[in-house]
């Protein structure tokens, strides 16, 4: 049965251009070149990564347990390695705090604070690795005598269990640094004001659809030295987190090529980077977007494994003084958003109403494993981007289902799951293929 045709968009062809090499897809624009880091230096960090990847860690939409069961292993009965508990999350799990190294510099690191970011909670858990494991590593006794690391790798571990962005109580953590009213937030609040950071690193995923730019190259990493206030002045702890976000570019451009970008600096008086700098601490943020083929981001775990290890490296060295600003701002900004899927020329049939030629954009509630598909628009969306698109072209798309359940009068609404019989014919009696907000039909074969 011929399926119908899908083409990928000017986005996705960018995300596909090479298969997962530490060289990535061309970029068009040529890199600043400065003393900062070398491409042998990134191939050093990878090496490293190789030997030290933690099993155990292969999904990314681990739980709580399953992240503690495979690092505790490596943490808790290494005496290089301090394991405390910084508070209780809502639903009284204990959010664990690790701290390694006895250096004059304090360095704080949280991640998960949105528990369906977990890429760098990877990372950070083979940093544990490599730190256990070669605790005579010259790196290992640098970082361990110029600082003191402290790491909270799940923030938010309710969030983490349901894999989703806010915590139990339905509250974005990230939003709630200066009201407070969370326990998460608390944790983190007491800890800044325990250690009294001079750097922090705020680590994050962002949406795979993000471009670099006006490109069509998705952002593989987007970077950030966020303001203290709505004036975004650029003082010395300011000035200082941009030169440490400027390694990690160097860092990290040799494994994806073109493909950072830098994140918006509106200073957000909820969000804890924002505030954390204001409270006097070097903030970089790192955003972490998608990759070709990554779907549980072990590339792009990679990618943050060396870019958060060059931080800390220059800063125990010193390697980011004098690292020129306009490595950092000459980054191009987070772009457009592009959408996961576009079923695009087909006509909606709904009993009672008159056939509707529409174009249908679905997104995913996990665009990168493209499952949980639901309604985000109908109608003519010619100018929409897509990740995907889906020529249905003389084809009639029948709700069905969920979709109908969730339909206002009959009238699919947007936030509606995308379940569709998809037919040769307006009376449905010529099934193509079946669609319940997953992959497009060249990957599932249709049925």
């Amino acid at each position: 049965m011929k399926l119908p045709n899908i083409r990928q968009g000017t986005a996705a062809t960018a995300l596909l251009c090479t298969a997962l090499t530490a060289h990535g897809c061309a970029s068009s624009a040529p890199e600043p070149s400065t003393p900062g880091w070398t491409a042998e230096d990134s191939d050093r960090l990878v090496a490293l990564h190789e030997r030290h990847r933690l099993p155990g860690l292969e999904d990314r939409r681990f739980g709580y347990d399953a992240y503690w069961e495979a690092v505790l292993p490596t943490i808790s009965e290494n005496p290089i390695f301090r394991v405390d508990t910084a508070g209780k999350s809502a639903e009284g799990r204990a959010i664990r705090r690790v701290s390694f190294g006895e250096g004059p510099v304090p360095v704080l690191l949280w991640s998960q604070m949105h528990g369906n970011e977990s890429t760098a909670s990877m990372a950070l858990a083979d940093l544990f690795s490599f730190l256990g494991s070669e605790p005579d590593h010259p790196l290992a006794t640098t970082l361990g005598q110029a600082l003191t690391l402290h790491l909270i790798p799940m923030l938010n571990p309710d969030g983490a269990e349901r894999f989703q962005r806010r915590n139990a109580q339905g509250v974005d953590v990230n939003r709630d640094a200066r009201a407070l009213v969370t326990p998460e937030a608390r944790a983190l609040k007491d800890t800044r004001d325990q250690v009294e950071p001079a750097f922090a690193f705020n680590l994050h995923d962002q949406g795979i659809g993000t471009r670099v730019g006006n490109s069509d190259r998705g952002a593989a990493i987007a970077l950030l030295s966020p303001p203290a206030g709505p004036s975004r002045e650029v003082n010395d702890v300011r000035r200082a987190a941009i030169e440490v976000a400027g390694v990690i570019r160097q860092a990290v451009n040799p494994l994806v090529p073109g493909h950072v970008a830098r994140y918006d600096d509106t200073f957000e008086p909820r969000a804890f980077g924002d505030l954390i700098t204001q409270w006097g601490a070097s903030t970089i943020l790192v955003e972490t977007g998608g990759w070709a083929g990554d779907t549980q981001k072990q590339y792009l775990r990679q990618v943050n494994f060396v870019g958060i290890l060059a931080a800390l490296e220059s800063i125990a060295t010193g390697r980011h003084e004098g690292v020129p600003q306009t490595v950092y701002t000459s980054l191009p900004m987070n772009g457009r958003r592009i959408a996961d899927l576009k079923l695009s020329g087909g006509t909606l049939v709904i009993a009672g109403l008159p056939p509707l030629r529409a174009d249908v954009l679905v997104g995913y509630a996990d665009n990168l494993a493209r499952t949980g598909g639901s309604i985000s628009d109908i109608g003519d969306l010619a100018e929409t981007e897509a990740m995907d698109t889906v020529d249905l072209a003389g084809r009639f798309l029948h709700p069905f289902g969920p979709a109908l359940d969730a339909a206002d009068g009959g009238q699919l609404q947007p936030g509606a799951p995308a379940h569709f019989r998809i037919t040769e014919d307006e009376a449905g009696s010529r099934l193509l293929w079946i669609f319940e907000g997953g992959p497009p039909p060249e990957e599932t074969g249709g049925h």
